[in-house]
C-alpha cells in the first residue's frame, strides 16, 4: 500500500504557478487569433513595426517615452478588437512596476531583504541626531539675527507668480487672437493668412513620427521629427496629405501666420490636407466639423 502512494505521487503532475498575460501577450495573441501579421498592424497604426515588437515583448524602454507605450498600445488594441482602455491601464501598472524594480536596484537595496535594511537603533539614533540638529539651528537663528525678524511672506511671491503667469496667458491668447482673426478691436487690422503661403509643420515636443505625401502616394517626407524641426510643404506639391499619430506636436504656420493645430490632443490621423486652402478651410469650419476631418 505504501509503494502504491509513493508511485501514484511521483506520476502526479506538479502544479505551476500562472502569472497573468502581459498586456503585449494579449495584444499578439489576439493578432495571431486574427491571422494577422505585424506589418499588417504597422499599415493600418501607422506604427513601426520595431515599436510594435518591443510592445508585445512587453520592452516598453525601448518606445520614446511612456506616453508612446500607453498611446501605441491603445492604438493596437483597437486594431485587433481589444478594450483600449483596459490594455491601457495594463501597460501602466507593468510601467510602474518595472519602475520600481529599477528604483530598487539602483538603490543598492533589494525589496523584502531585512538584512540590508538599517537596525532600528541606528534609525532611531539618526533621527534624534538630526532633531538637536534642527534645534541647534533654529538657537543660532534666534540668537544672531534678533526676535521679530523672520523669512520673507510666501504669500506675496504666491500672488506675484500667479499674476506673471495670468499676464503670460493673456499675452498668449491675445497673439492666437491676432493671427487668428483679420482684427481686433484693441489693435490694428492684421492680415488673414494667404491660400498661396508657404506651409511650414514645427514639432513643438518630444519625437513624433510624420510622413508627408502627395495624393496618391508619392512620399513628400517620412520620419521622427524632434523638438525643433520644422518642414516646409513644397510649393508644387500636389494635394499634400499628412499621417501622424501625435498631430497635437506640431504647430503650423501660412506665410508666417500660425493657423490652428491638426488636433489638440493624441489622436491619430491619416490621409488628413494640409495644403494651405485645406488649413484654412478648417480654421473657418466649425470645431465640431473640424475634429471629424
Amino acid at each position: 500500500m505504501g509503494n502504491e502512494q509513493e508511485i501514484a505521487e511521483e506520476d502526479a503532475p506538479e502544479l505551476e504557478e500562472t502569472s497573468p498575460a502581459s498586456a503585449g501577450d494579449r495584444l499578439r495573441e489576439a493578432r495571431e487569433e486574427k491571422r494577422l501579421e505585424l506589418s499588417h498592424i504597422a499599415g493600418e497604426t501607422r506604427i513601426p513595426i520595431r515599436h510594435l515588437e518591443s510592445i508585445e515583448t512587453s520592452a516598453f524602454e525601448a518606445l520614446p517615452s511612456r506616453t508612446y507605450a500607453i498611446g501605441f498600445a491603445k492604438t493596437y488594441a483597437r486594431s485587433v478588437g481589444l478594450d483600449p482602455d483596459e490594455i491601457a491601464q495594463a501597460v501602466r501598472e507593468e510601467l510602474a512596476d518595472g519602475h520600481a524594480r529599477a528604483s530598487a536596484i539602483s538603490g543598492g537595496m533589494e525589496p523584502g531583504d531585512p538584512a540590508k535594511l538599517p537596525s532600528a537603533g541606528l534609525a532611531w539614533f539618526g533621527g534624534f541626531a538630526a532633531l538637536i540638529l534642527a534645534l541647534g539651528v533654529i538657537f543660532f537663528y534666534n540668537t544672531h539675527f534678533g526676535a521679530g525678524t523672520g523669512p520673507a511672506s510666501l504669500i506675496a511671491e504666491s500672488d506675484a507668480a500667479d499674476d506673471a503667469a495670468e499676464t503670460a496667458q493673456n499675452g498668449d491668447a491675445a497673439q492666437l487672437a491676432s493671427t487668428g482673426d483679420a482684427g481686433t478691436a484693441s489693435g490694428a487690422a492684421q492680415p488673414a493668412p494667404s491660400a498661396s503661403g508657404q506651409v511650414v509643420f514645427t514639432a513643438t515636443g518630444e519625437g513624433a513620427w510624420v510622413r508627408f505625401y502627395e495624393d496618391g502616394g508619392e512620399r513628400l517626407f517620412e520620419g521622427v521629427m524632434q523638438d525643433g524641426d520644422t518642414y516646409e510643404i513644397p510649393a508644387d506639391a500636389e494635394d499634400p496629405r499628412i499621417n501622424t499619430g501625435r498631430p497635437n506636436l506640431f504647430t503650423i504656420t501660412i506665410g508666417g501666420q500660425r493657423v490652428p493645430p491638426i488636433a489638440e490632443e493624441m489622436i491619430p490621423v491619416g490621409n488628413a490636407p494640409v495644403s494651405a486652402e485645406a488649413l484654412l478651410a478648417r480654421a473657418d469650419a466649425p470645431a465640431g466639423e473640424t475634429a471629424n476631418n
